[in-house]
This record gives C-alpha cells, structure tokens and sequence, in this order.
C-alpha cells in the first residue's frame, strides 16, 4: 500500500534556553514520520547535528525512545533509526457523550492498552465520576507495575453545554442540570492526584484525526464527526484550532431547515440521534447504535434514507465552511461502523457535485480514519502534548 504523503514540520533553535521547546519538536517530528536517523532529524528540525544528538542522549536516558537496527550501505558510520518509546508514557481518556462513555488507557503511539465502556439513558455526573473512578484502577492494574508510575495525565472529552439537551436525549426536566458548572479537576481530585485536561468533544475528536489519523496529510482541514450530535473541529497550519472560546469549529449550529422548511440548526438535521429515533419508530431497540462492537446488520431500511438526507446537509456545510476559509479538504468520520462512514463519504462527494460551486474551489471530500473511539482517544492525548509534544503552528513555523 502507497504510504500517505506526511507533511514536514520545522521551527527549532540552538539557543540554549529553548531545550524543552527543541524536544518537544523532536517528539513531534518523531510522532509523525515515524523512527528516523539524528542526521534527519537535525535536517527536519533545522537545528545542529550536535544538538540534536544532546536532547536525543537525554530523551533515551528517560526512557522515550527506541533504537532500531543500523542503516547501513552509506559511506561512513552507519545510520541508525530514532524512534518514540510506545511504553514511555501513557494517558488516560474518558469520553462522556449523551448515551455513552468510554474510558481508555493509550501509550505514547496512540494504542488502546485498554477501554471500558458503559451505556445509558442520559449521562449523570455523579455515575460517570463512579465509572472514571473504578475504571481507573482497573485500567492502572491492567497495566505492569514498572509502568504505572509513567501515566502522564487524565483527558476528558464531553459534549459542551449538556444541560440544554436534556428534551433531545429523553432526560427527565432538570435532570442533566447537574452538569452546569461540573469542575471535573475538582471530582477527579478526590481519588486521583493525576492533571486533568477537559476539552469539547468533538475537538478533541479533531486532534485524534489529526495525530493518529489522516491529519499528517494536510495542511488546513475542516473535519465533522457524526455523533449523537454532529461537531467537529478545524486545523490551520498543522495545529487543532480552538479559537477565542474554544469552540471554533463546532459545525452543529451551522443554519439549515428542517424537512418542512424552518430554521434549524446542522445538529437538528445530521445527527445519529435522527437515525436513533428512526430506529424507535421501526421497532427496532436503539440501543445497538452504542453498543460495542458495533453491528448495524439488518438496519439498512433506517440507515439508508438517513445517510441519504444527511449527505444533503452535509454537502451544503462543506460550502457554508469552505466560503470562509480555503480548505484543502474536509474529513467525516463518526460513531458508526465504517462501511457506514465510507458510504456517507460518497453520497457526500455526489451531493457536492450538485451544488453551485461558484465562486469556491472545491475541497477534497475524504474519510477520517480514527472511528468510534476518536474522541476517547483525542482527550487522552491531551496530557500527552502538554507535557511531550508541540500543539501550536507557531511551533512549526517555517525557520
């Protein structure tokens, strides 16, 4: 199989004062190409052979990397791979949507050591922090003793604003109430002294995509992920854009109408929860749209017509989004199965051909690639990249 273009990222410094901004950059480098030789490595980074040399003798003494065999066939010494240690930290996510979570455990190569998942009507605060605690200790257990002590943060990824939606997801009046103002520092504090990092969902979603997933292919991108409510999230210049409030990016508010033509939001009419309540309505039990793992055999009546009207929607939001900044491709991903996504793609990449394109160069309409667990996996990557890797285009601006 062709191996994806990766893009090259630059920005270090001799100085001395920079060494922790140089390793992070190493990291990064070493994140997304993969093992590569100091000499590549000084190439990429733009810094000198012998400082790179330094922070790679430094980085091998704290346990963050691994040697592959020697490149040889070259004049001279031979050439040796550098690349990141998978078991030189891990990190914890949780994921808390509207009808599920997902608690897992991830090494610095982005694999799921372990996950636990619980279903339910609606989310309640004091149930997810029980299942965060006793998930926990089963996730550290799980793992072998002389690595526990590298375990480098907690992740939270949660839809934002959650008491609002409490007549869409079945909830009784005020019973999601107790999510306003919930400091999850706060609750995780009794039980755990690790960092906690808590991020939107679907933005976290994003950054999964964009270190573990097809992001090393491009530059600026805008990316959906269908959930229970569609969300999403942007990259400009290699870098997760948050914007002034951290929401840039949310795609459900983009404004569309409803089937009789009203004023409605993009959440209203390219969500799962629409497919959700189709299924209710054929009888069938909707509870297998969150189970693990997933199998959507037998409810090709429902899901066909719903991929078919959210292609629609989806194909107008690529247009709405695309006319504000020049993306060079938009990437779909959700909670589905993946022959689901891929479907959804394509009837994506037909709409658009039935769209007044004037005035616009059409983006590149591709599928993501992380699935389900994308927004587990991006909150748990969130202490990784505040304490190893570089997450700004500042970072890996040009030098």
């Amino acid at each position: 199989m062709q191996r994806s273009e990766v893009r090259s990222l630059s920005g270090g410094a001799n100085q001395r004062g920079l060494r922790d901004h140089n390793a992070r950059l190493l990291l990064t480098l070493m994140q997304r190409h993969g093992p590569l030789p100091g000499s590549d490595l000084a190439r990429l980074a733009g810094l000198s052979a012998q400082t790179v040399s330094v922070i790679l003798r430094e980085l091998d003494e704290a346990g963050m990397l691994t040697r592959g065999a020697p490149q040889r066939g070259r004049v001279g010494k031979p050439r040796v791979p550098v690349g990141l240690n998978p078991d030189g930290a891990f990190s914890v996510g949780l994921k808390v949507g509207r009808r599920s979570a997902d608690l897992l455990i991830v090494d610095l190569h982005g694999r799921v050591r372990g996950q636990l998942h619980d279903t339910y009507r609606y989310p309640d605060p004091a149930d997810i922090m029980r299942f965060l605690e006793s998930g926990l200790a089963e996730l550290v257990a799980g793992l072998p003793a002389r690595l526990r002590d590298r375990i480098v943060g907690i992740g939270v990824a949660r839809p934002g604003e959650l008491w609002v939606w409490h007549e869409t997801v079945g909830a009784p009046p005020a019973a999601l109430d107790g999510w306003r103002g919930f400091d999850f520092a706060a609750e995780v504090a009794r039980f755990s002294a690790l960092p906690v990092h808590v991020d939107n969902d679907a933005t976290a979603a994003c950054r999964a995509e964009h270190v573990f997933g097809r992001g090393r292919e491009f530059r600026d991108y805008a990316y959906f992920f269908v959930g229970s409510f569609i969300g999403g999230g942007i990259v400009l210049n290699h870098s997760v854009f948050g914007g002034a409030q951290n929401n840039a990016g949310a795609m459900g508010p983009i404004p569309t109408r409803d089937a009789a033509g009203r004023p409605a939001q993009l959440l209203d009419t390219a969500s799962l929860h629409l497919l959700e309540r189709r299924l209710v309505e054929a009888g069938h039990d909707p509870a297998r749209l969150w189970s693990l793992p997933q199998d959507w055999s037998g409810l090709e009546p429902m899901v066909e017509p719903w991929l078919d009207s959210v292609a629609e929607e989806l194909a107008r939001a690529v247009v709405a989004v695309c006319a504000v900044i020049d993306f060079e491709a938009v990437l779909f991903d959700g909670g589905f199965p993946e022959p689901v996504r891929a479907a959804l793609v394509e009837r994506v990449r037909d709409a658009m051909g039935r769209i007044d394109l004037r005035g616009l160069i059409p983006p590149r309409i591709e599928a993501g690639t992380v699935g389900g667990n994308a927004r587990g996996l991006g909150a748990a990557s969130a202490p990784i990249f505040a304490q190893f890797l570089l997450d700004t285009h500042a970072g890996f601006a040009a030098t």
